[in-house]
């Protein structure tokens, strides 16, 4: 008595080959086997065809050549990346100096000396690893007569490595796990410190509150605010943050806005101009400024925005860099902690991010930035009135910054440095980690 035929194996290769289908590339002319020719074939799923198991085969064949051939192509493709890499260095490292570029040919010539010596090293130690000189290390004394002259080039580097190399790398080493167990022991109390405030619910709380409707409320009541939007070369985002500014729910004639354009490029510098001149008819009070001698870079440009006869009528001023966008009740969330603060010289906010889920690298961003706000920032300003400032987002009082001696050009972290001198003047700074910009 015959078995019944068992058709389960064949529906699940139909199924295997329909999947495997799709991954196939489309056809080309000088491609005979991506051509339609190899791929006519199609196997039935009736049961009652009897040469099923035969055009599977050789399908499976097909499948086979075309999955080696994509591998071969991307073997080749990586070889001829890696050929391009290595000519493209050999071009940069051989190409003629010029007297425009000597530093940079010193620093080319002391990289392939360094190169070379590596090279050598590396080949003395292969040496010696296959002559297991590593089990017994020769001395200076013997090695020239019992191993030549590569043992003795290798027992007078084993003992400049251990006389000469070897203790200030140590020393370093030390000095490295002693910085690594200083900076363990502060994370440690920050952490602790964050989930004491997240415990008792610490926050800092303003001595009074605007009203709801600025515009209708006694103006005399507000402090004059400078705004000022330091930008340069801007295109993609002028238009929000000058936007967000110029929104905020605060009576127009105790505000200023200040649009510190750094721009090389004219073009942009004509958007910027009429998204001013554009706000200007609105009725804000928004200026419009560009240096023609860029020096100090930001900081330069805040400095000469500071320098401008009009400051003196202002008491704060608030800095936003281009791609932050405030929310209209900014000035009404931070102002009020200057209130019966005199010492007080600084509010910082905390920033947020539009884009921390588009990908891998911005989402490490935001666990890194994160932590600096929650942790740092949080417990640095609530238990020291003391932290970094952030360049960005937070708001000044200016006598505090004319008398810690305002911005300097020196530095590229101006926003650090000022914060520190600021800091030494006896200053004290409040970070709000529930205002986010």
């Amino acid at each position: 008595m015959s078995r019944a035929p068992n058709y389960e194996f064949q529906e699940w290769w139909n199924k295997q080959r329909d999947k495997d289908l799709e991954l196939l590339p489309q056809p080309s002319s000088d491609n005979p086997l991506n051509s339609t020719s190899f791929l006519s074939v199609q196997i039935s799923s009736d049961p009652t065809v009897d040469k099923g198991r035969s055009r599977s085969a050789r399908q499976l064949s097909w499948l086979c050549l075309l999955r080696f051939q994509h591998i071969a192509a991307s073997i080749a493709s990586l070889t001829t990346a890696f050929l391009s890499l290595l000519r493209t260095a050999n071009r940069r490292i051989s190409s003629p100096d010029s007297a425009a570029d000597s530093s940079s040919s010193r620093l080319y010539r002391a990289i392939k000396a360094f190169l070379v010596v590596v090279l050598l090293l590396l080949s003395i130690e292969l040496v010696a690893y296959f002559k297991g000189w590593h089990f017994r290390p020769p001395s200076v004394a013997s090695a020239t007569e019992v191993l030549g002259m590569v043992g003795f080039v290798y027992a007078n580097w084993l003992d400049i490595r251990a006389n000469y190399l070897a203790p200030p790398l140590q020393s370093l080493t030390n000095v490295c796990i002693v910085l690594f167990l200083i900076q363990s022991v502060d994370r440690i109390a920050l952490i602790l410190g964050c989930f004491w405030i997240k415990f008792r619910r610490l926050r800092p709380v303003a001595p009074m509150e605007y009203a709801a409707d600025a515009e209708n409320a006694n103006a005399d009541y507000y402090p004059m605010v400078l705004v000022q939007i330091p930008m340069c070369n801007e295109r993609e985002v002028y238009q929000q943050s000058i936007a967000a500014v110029c929104i905020q729910d605060w009576p127009k004639e105790r505000m200023l806005v200040q649009v510190l354009d750094d721009s090389d490029d004219l073009d942009v510098q004509l958007l910027i101009k009429a998204e001013v001149q554009k706000w200007q008819q609105r009725g804000v009070r928004i200026l419009y400024r560009h240096r023609l001698i860029r020096t100090g870079y930001k900081a330069g440009n805040l400095k000469s925005a500071m320098s401008c006869d009009y400051v003196k009528d202002y008491e704060f001023v608030a800095i936003f860099d281009a791609d932050f966008q405030p929310g209209p009740d900014f000035l009404k969330k931070t102002i009020p902690y200057f209130k019966g603060n005199d010492d007080l010289a600084l509010v910082q906010t905390r920033w947020s991010f539009v884009n921390k889920d588009e990908n891998l690298l911005t989402r490490l961003q935001n666990v890194n930035l994160s932590f600096h706000f929650e942790v740092e920032q949080q417990v640095n300003g609530m238990f020291i009135n003391f932290f970094g400032f952030n360049g960005t987002a937070g708001v000044w009082r200016i006598k505090a910054l004319e008398e810690c001696g305002g911005w300097l050009e020196r530095t590229t972290v101006e926003d650090m440095d000022i914060a520190v001198r600021a800091h030494l003047c006896g200053w004290k700074f409040i970070y709000l980690n529930d205002v986010k910009v």
